[in-house]
C-alpha cells in the first residue's frame, strides 16, 4: 500500500525543530507559505530531496503557531503569562500546541491556590489567623499603675528636675539621694517573698491558671510545670517596676486579667513595701541607740578606771595634789626666807651699832634655824624619789587620763542623747505619688496593631521568599 511505502520518507519531517534549524539556514517570514494543511500524503509522493526542501518551511510554520498561541493566551488573560507557563509551553513540541489552534482544547491552567500558594501561605493565612486570634480568642489584659518615692530627711538632693523639684521644694528632700533604699524596696517587690504573700492573699496560681485565659497568656497552659519557680517567672512577667534616676520616683505596673485583681495586687505590694521601709527604720533606730549606749558604757569604764588609778596614787604616795602642795611649800619657803633676811639684818645692825649687846648670839641661832627649815622645805619639793616634783609627773599623767576619760564620757553621753532624739524621727518615708488605679478598659492586647503588624511582616516575608524562588528558577533554566 502507499502508506507503507511512505513511512521512511516521513521520518525526516518529524525531527525536532532545533535540529532542523541548526542544519539549515533560517528562512524569512515572507518565504513561509500561508497554507498550513500539508499532510503526510503530499510529502509521501515527493522524492527525498524534495522532502528536505519542504521541511524547513514546515518547521518555520510550527514556530509561528507557537508564538500566535502564546500571544492569544496573554490577550485572553489580560496580563502577562506566568513565567513558568511560558517556559513550559516553549519547551513543548509544536505538534502538541498546533491542535489547539485548529479547534483543539487549550492547555489547562493550574488552579489559583497553586499559582499563588506562596502569597497565601506567607500573607493571607497568617493575617487570617491573627484576625481570629486578636478578634475572638485573645484575653483582655488590664494594668494597674501606681508611683511612689522613698525619701530621707537627712539626705539632700543634689539635682532634681520636674516633679522631683516640686517635691523637694515642698519639703521632700533627699529622696533622689537614697538609691540603696529605693533598690531595696524594688527588689522586695520582685522577690519570692512578695509572691508568696500575694499568693496567700489572692490565690494567684488558680487565678492565673484559669481555663478562660488564652493559652498564650495562661499560667502553665499545658499542665506540665506547676512549680513555684515557674510561678515566680510568670509573676515577673506580670510585674514591671521602674525607677527614674533624675527624680527617684518609682512606677509600679501590675497586669492581670481582672481589674479588681490587679488593683488589689498593687495595693498589697505598696503596703508591704511601706512595711519594709518601717522595718528598716526600726532596725536603724535600734542600731543607732545600741551603738551609742555601747560607746557610753566604754567611756564610763575608762573614766572609772582613771579615777581609781588616781585615787590609788594619792593613797599610796600620801599626796592629794602635788601641784597645790608644792605651792604651799613655796609659800612657806618664801616666809622663812623673809624671816631669815630680817634676822640677818638685825644681827648686822647690832654688831655695828651695839657690839656689846647680848642679842647677836640669839639672832645667829635663829638665822641658822631658819636656814635649816628652808633647806628642809626645799628638799620636800625637789628632793629624791619622795619629793613632790617626782610625784607630780605621775600625778599629772593620771590626772590627764582621768580628764580625757571624763571628756570621752561626756561626748558619748551627748551622742546617746542625740541618738535618742534622732530615733524619735523616722529616717525613711515611702510616699505614694499616685495611688493604684482601677482600670476600666483593657490595655493589652493591641488588636488592630497586632493584625497590621502580622500583615506587614507577611508581606515582607512574601517579597523575600518570592525573590529567592525567582533566583532559584532562573538558575534552573
Amino acid at each position: 500500500m502507499p502508506s507503507a511505502e511512505l513511512e521512511p520518507k516521513v521520518e525526516p519531517a518529524t525531527e525536532p525543530p532545533n535540529a532542523a534549524a541548526s542544519s539549515a539556514p533560517p528562512a524569512s517570514d515572507s518565504a513561509v507559505p500561508k497554507e498550513s494543511s500539508s499532510d503526510a500524503s503530499s510529502l509521501a509522493v515527493t522524492p527525498s530531496t524534495a522532502v528536505e526542501t519542504e521541511v524547513l518551511p514546515a518547521e518555520k510554520k510550527e514556530e509561528s503557531p507557537k508564538k500566535i498561541f502564546l500571544f492569544v493566551m496573554r490577550a485572553l488573560r489580560g496580563k502577562q503569562q506566568d513565567e513558568d507557563t511560558d517556559k513550559s509551553l516553549a519547551a513543548r513540541p509544536a505538534t502538541e500546541i498546533a491542535p489547539s489552534l485548529h479547534g483543539g482544547a487549550p492547555p489547562r491552567r493550574p488552579p489559583f491556590w497553586r499559582r499563588h500558594a506562596l502569597f497565601l501561605l506567607s500573607v493571607i493565612l497568617p493575617t487570617l489567623l491573627s484576625v481570629l486570634y486578636f478578634g475572638f480568642y485573645a484575653t483582655d489584659i488590664y494594668v494597674s499603675e501606681s508611683s511612689y518615692v522613698v525619701r530621707s530627711p537627712n539626705k539632700q538632693s543634689a539635682s532634681a528636675g520636674g516633679l522631683g523639684a516640686i517635691l523637694e521644694g515642698a519639703g521632700f528632700s533627699g529622696f533622689a539621694k537614697a538609691p540603696d533604699d529605693v533598690y531595696a524596696v524594688t527588689q522586695y517587690i520582685r522577690s519570692r517573698d512578695a509572691l508568696k504573700y500575694l499568693d496567700g492573699q489572692l490565690d494567684l496560681r488558680a487565678a492565673w491558671g484559669n481555663r478562660d485565659i488564652d493559652l498564650f497568656h495562661r499560667f502553665d497552659p499545658l499542665g506540665r510545670d506547676n512549680s513555684q519557680e515557674a510561678l515566680y517567672e510568670y509573676y515577673l512577667k506580670r510585674l514591671k517596676v521602674g525607677a527614674e534616676p533624675a527624680s527617684g520616683i518609682t512606677t509600679l505596673n501590675v497586669s492581670g486579667f481582672k481589674p479588681e485583681q490587679v488593683l488589689k495586687m498593687n495595693q498589697l505590694l505598696l503596703g508591704k513595701a511601706e512595711e519594709l521601709v518601717n522595718t528598716l527604720n526600726e532596725r536603724g533606730r535600734n542600731d543607732l541607740i545600741r551603738f551609742a549606749e555601747k560607746e557610753v558604757q566604754l567611756a564610763e569604764d575608762k573614766a572609772k578606771a582613771a579615777a581609781q588609778a588616781l585615787s590609788d596614787f594619792r593613797n599610796t604616795e600620801a599626796v592629794v595634789d602635788p601641784e597645790k602642795q608644792t605651792m604651799l611649800h613655796f609659800e612657806q619657803i618664801a616666809r622663812l626666807q623673809e624671816e631669815l633676811i630680817r634676822t640677818r639684818g638685825q644681827l648686822t645692825q647690832l654688831k655695828v651699832f651695839a657690839p656689846d649687846s647680848p642679842h647677836p648670839p640669839a639672832l645667829e641661832l635663829r638665822a641658822r634655824t631658819l636656814e635649816t627649815e628652808i633647806a628642809a622645805e626645799t628638799e620636800k619639793i625637789t628632793g629624791g624619789e619622795q619629793s613632790l616634783a617626782s610625784k607630780a609627773a605621775e600625778y599629772q599623767r593620771l590626772q590627764l587620763e582621768r580628764e580625757f576619760a571624763d571628756k570621752q564620757l561626756a561626748v558619748a553621753m551627748s551622742a546617746l542623747e542625740g541618738a535618742r532624739n534622732e530615733a524619735q524621727r523616722q529616717q525613711l518615708y515611702l510616699e505614694t505619688i499616685a495611688k493604684p488605679s482601677l482600670p476600666d478598659d483593657a490595655t493589652y492586647p493591641k488588636r488592630l496593631r497586632g493584625v497590621a503588624t502580622t500583615l506587614i511582616l507577611g508581606l515582607v516575608a512574601w517579597g523575600i521568599l518570592a525573590m529567592l524562588l525567582a533566583g532559584v528558577r532562573e538558575h534552573q533554566y
